[in-house]
């Protein structure tokens, strides 16, 4: 069966020869223009080069700062786990699954902001020490996992 599969008919094409007479479309001076860079044999113009003016990268001013050491982490709120309802064990897969965080693989943090549902038992990497006093005075308790 394998042996018997071809190309369809007009799918590949032949490749074009520059520069083989005037009868090829490309004779002459093969597409390349007439004098310049272009024409040159190796020369070729970056793709972001503005013509010797000052190039944008440089116009541009410079703001900010970038942090080459930032860790990023999933944020969740204790007032997302309400859609967990009472006494779930919550963990990044149930995040991931519910759909409250993208489930990236990066560590999940847990942040103080609204009310905690009662008797929770969370699992994450990292807590905030206002959402770990929120959830422990639902009755509930959190675990750091690593």
């Amino acid at each position: 069966m394998l042996d018997r599969l071809s190309y369809r008919p007009g799918s590949r094409h032949r490749k074009q020869r520059a520069g083989r007479g005037p009868g090829s479309g490309l004779g002459k001076t093969a597409g390349s223009g007439v004098k310049g860079q272009g024409t040159r044999s190796g020369g070729k113009v970056k793709p972001w080069f503005e013509g010797g003016q000052m190039p944008i990268t440089q116009r541009v001013p410079k703001r900010g700062f970038t942090n080459r050491f930032r860790k990023e982490v999933e944020i969740v709120n204790v007032g997302d786990l309400v859609k967990m309802g009472e006494g779930a064990e919550i963990d990044p897969a149930m995040l991931a699954a519910k759909g409250l965080i993208r489930g990236t693989g990066k560590p999940v943090k847990l942040l103080g902001d609204g009310e905690a549902p009662q008797n929770l038992v969370v699992k994450v990497q990292k807590v905030s020490a206002s959402a770990k006093a929120k959830i422990e005075a639902a009755g509930g308790t959190v675990e750091l996992i690593a």
